[in-house]
């Protein structure tokens, strides 16, 4: 068994899921948990829009608000934005604040934000120093190694954020230059590790478990962050966490027990989100579900056009018997 320990709360085991625009949504971090997550941690929130706009309920829902596993990502440019988004998520119940400094999108690093503020570290530490002073809950710190080979600060960065009181820091194994292409170079985030006495998790390319042991070994971290590794496989964290830590192994459905699932979460991403958004953001999830099983062209098409949430619940019932042939 392996914890990560932050102020008194144990985050057991050492396999998160990682937050992923558009993806990792209640629904789905909800049915990731139940398998077994150490940490999940919800969508990235601007901070100024976050605080002016003010959550609904179903936002507020969204973030994960109360959940104990949940950690709540904001990014921004602003200390006073930050902190005060801080202070709002954490007044509305969430147990931990992340920052984010690694995002590579062009329409975020051109408004100053996520990976574009490891240019400029002391900027981004006075952002990092307001928001640790906002809240007395835990606050981590996700980034890259670097903006680019030129500018590999990521260790520099890890530890002034450690000495202005955040509490673990995440490190995507490429620099921002590189967004998501090449291979993740985990031993690069041994650096880090070395820089800092606070829990150092490893992110990139981790999708399964001889990928999170490679990246475990190569980096020496704590702990590993899974994204598109769950996609399809909400198990997977916990298959990881078993085969590794040795904690109990994930029931994996199979069959009628499959269909069970894939049938309830499309229904929870309808009740989320209402039938129209529901349908439409549920084709992804559904598609990694096909992925998987090999469905044919016919019934995967059908699936993903059918505007009537029954018949496509009779549709998924038809999945375990509808496998594309291999060549």
């Amino acid at each position: 068994m392996s914890s990560i320990l932050i102020e008194n709360k144990a985050l057991t085991p050492a396999v998160f899921l990682a937050p992923l625009a558009g993806i990792t949504d209640l629904p789905f971090r909800n049915l990731v948990s139940g398998f077994g997550a150490g940490l999940v941690v919800s969508e990235m929130v601007a901070s100024q829009e976050m605080v002016q706009a003010r959550p609904s309920t179903r936002a507020r829902a969204e973030l994960g608000f109360g959940s104990q596993n949940t950690a709540v990502q904001i990014a921004g440019r602003d200390a006073y934005w930050m902190a005060e988004c801080a202070k709002m998520c954490a007044g509305n119940g969430a147990k931990i604040i992340d920052i984010n400094m690694g995002c590579p999108s062009k329409t975020v690093t051109h408004g100053q934000s996520g990976s574009a503020l490891m240019k400029t570290p002391d900027f981004a530490l006075s952002l990092i120093e307001a928001v640790v002073a906002a809240v007395d809950v835990p606050v981590t710190l996700k980034t890259r190694l670097g903006w680019d080979d030129a500018l590999l600060n990521a260790p520099d960065i890890a530890r002034r954020a450690q000495d202005a009181g955040v509490q673990m820091v995440t490190i995507h194994g490429r620099t921002r230059c590189q967004f998501y292409k090449g291979q993740a170079d985990w031993a690069a985030i041994a650096a880090v590790k070395d820089a800092v006495d606070i829990p150092v998790i490893a992110n990139g390319d981790i999708v399964d478990t001889d990928s999170a042991k490679q990246a475990l070994v190569q980096s020496g971290a704590d702990g590993v962050m899974v994204g598109r590794g769950a996609q399809g496989r909400p198990w997977a964290l916990a298959q990881i966490a078993h085969d590794i830590f040795g904690e109990d192994a994930p029931d994996i459905p199979v069959g009628n027990d499959l269909i069970d699932l894939i049938s309830k979460h499309y229904e929870s991403m309808l009740s989320f989100y209402g039938v129209v958004l529901g349908s439409r953001v549920s084709r992804k999830h559904l598609g990694w579900y096909m992925d998987d099983l090999g469905t044919s062209k016919n019934l995967r098409r059908a699936i993903q056009t059918e505007k009537d949430t029954d018949v496509v619940l009779s549709l998924i019932g038809r999945l375990p018997d509808d496998q594309e042939v291999a060549a």
